[in-house]
């Protein structure tokens, strides 16, 4: 079989996907079932892959999903105790009182309190939040979530404790291939994974300084008065500011801890940084820009529905409101860095299951080393005493959690599997290249040395296709990384440019924007 047509065969079930979701406009829940079939029938039955080996990389998929999932559940509850206790109210009317200039609310809310989100939850969390939290404020409901998914970019490659990175890639590169030219060049995997991180974040520097300034424009632009793109200019020195705030620590998390904390803390200290400095009228813009009153608002501009108050309940202080946040923070951090003692303990408690079904396929479970179980459902849990919460509000709260990730876990149970099927099936007696593999060979010859120029839109592809950075990092990291390997160019910035590619499209994929709508 030709390498042009074990190059098109391999690329059917993303060809399906883009199908069924972009044109035919099916769920998620629905398309990736249909790309999974496709997958099995061409890896059993064209690449010939034996079945203890997909059956073995299927039960690696699955244990992968299962620790994504945590992290979702876990970010969603303690969201929900947030709500349900009245410290998310709170923090709504603190925003509001900063400033009354819905540009400057627009990047203290979507970009710096949606980029700690992300980095603390991900996975369409900050949307979910950010979206509503400027409803609420009196935005129109279309440029809530228009602001909301260009906010969820820079941040999105380290989002959830570094998921995409860390998980996405890390899973996905993590081969006996991969570990030997590691080896024979003298670095570890983690450390090779770090890396990656650190180059991340170097290529989204100059478009994170940028981001808050090209969110105001295009908000100004079709939401003003005027229609105005000045108006969003107007306010350059405070949105550049703002994109500095937010990217300077971010930068520097990723160089000096690795790829777990960047946007978390980037989001937090850019918060601290920002809020009193514009308290105190700091680059402040001297006339207050406002929406036109509704009833000049465009038909498409307000949803079917308006989103109701959060009404603060009891007497909750702004800083006991932001408390759990906080926290999380202060744990993440401390269960993540490698020198301090908390992080191998955590790291102990693990189950491991080594030569599935007679293969060396290896997977693990570690659940304390999951950021949806510690820290989001500890906090959670602490949040029922601290806030006095009775026995209805937790109710309420856990099982609308449980209701939220119906969608997610039916999408991810046949995605993530997916995946790892098409990573394994290079083990065959054909001697056929992986279905990531094939493609990567016949792409890398059709673009030669200009590969760098379409890296970035291959990850933007995969985000956009299957609604993640980090799904998009498990369907393109071999690819990205043979890639480099054919062409002798850098491994770490060719995964490099993926990584920030998907952090791209995951601003207009179709899940994110539904989540928003």
């Amino acid at each position: 079989m030709t390498e042009g047509i074990l190059a098109l065969l391999a690329v059917i079930p993303l060809a399906i996907i883009f199908i069924l979701m972009v044109s035919l406009r099916w769920p998620a829940t629905k398309a990736m079932p249909v790309a999974l079939a496709v997958t099995l029938v061409l890896v059993l039955f064209v690449w010939k892959t034996p079945l203890t080996w997909v059956l073995a990389s299927g039960l690696n998929g699955l244990v992968i999903m299962l620790k994504i999932m945590l992290i979702v559940f876990g970010a969603l509850t303690l969201l929900f105790t947030l709500k349900e206790s009245g410290a998310l109210g709170i923090i709504n009317q603190g925003f509001s009182t900063i400033s009354y200039d819905r540009r400057v609310q627009t990047i203290i809310i979507a970009w710096l309190f949606g980029g700690f989100i992300e980095g603390a939850a991900g996975f369409g969390v900050p949307v979910a939040l950010v979206a509503p939290l400027l409803l609420s404020l009196g935005f129109p409901a279309l440029a809530s979530v228009m602001v909301a998914l260009i906010a969820n970019t820079t941040p999105v490659s380290f989002g959830t404790a570094g998921t995409p990175t860390v998980i996405g890639i890390g899973s996905t590169l993590n081969t006996s291939e991969v570990f030997k030219t590691l080896s024979e060049n003298g670095m570890d995997f983690s450390g090779f994974i770090s890396q990656i991180g650190k180059w991340t974040a170097i290529l989204h520097t100059i478009p994170g300084i940028l981001m808050p300034l090209i969110m105001v424009v295009v908000l100004t632009r079709f939401f003003g008065e005027k229609r105005s793109i000045r108006e969003g200019l107007e306010i350059w020195p405070y949105a550049i500011f703002a994109g500095l705030c937010f990217v300077v620590p971010y930068l520097a998390v990723a160089l000096l801890l690795g790829p777990e904390f960047p946007s978390l803390l980037g989001g937090l200290i850019g918060l601290f940084i920002l809020v009193p400095l514009t308290k105190a009228g700091f680059l402040k813009p001297k006339q207050v820009w406002d929406f036109p009153v509704k009833e000049k608002w465009e038909g498409n501009w307000s949803g079917s529905i308006s989103f109701p108050d959060i009404p603060p309940k009891g007497k909750l202080s702004i800083v006991k409101a932001w408390t759990p946040y906080a926290f999380i923070g202060i744990l993440l951090v401390l269960s993540r860095v490698s020198f301090l003692p908390v992080n191998s303990w955590i790291k102990s408690v693990k189950i491991e299951l080594s030569h599935l079904f007679g293969t060396t396929v290896t997977t693990y479970f570690d659940p304390l080393n999951n950021s949806g179980v510690m820290p989001c459902m500890l906090i959670a849990l602490l949040c029922i005493p601290f806030f006095n919460m009775n026995n209805k509000q937790v109710t309420l709260a856990w099982s609308a959690a449980l209701k939220r990730i119906k969608g997610p876990f039916m999408a991810l149970f046949f995605a993530i599997p997916m995946v790892q099927i098409m990573i394994i099936s290079g083990t065959n007696d054909n001697g056929f290249l992986s279905m990531p593999v094939s493609m990567a060979q016949y792409m890398a010859n059709i673009f030669r040395s200009a590969w760098p120029l379409v890296d970035a839109f291959v990850g933007a592809l995969g985000a956009f296709m299957s609604g993640s950075n980090t799904v998009s990092n498990m369907l393109f990291s071999l690819l990205q990384y043979s890639v480099a390997d054919n062409r002798g160019i850098s491994h770490m910035i060719v995964v490099s440019l993926q990584n920030g590619g998907g952090s791209l499209g995951n601003m207009i994929n179709i899940q994110k924007i539904i989540t928003g709508c």
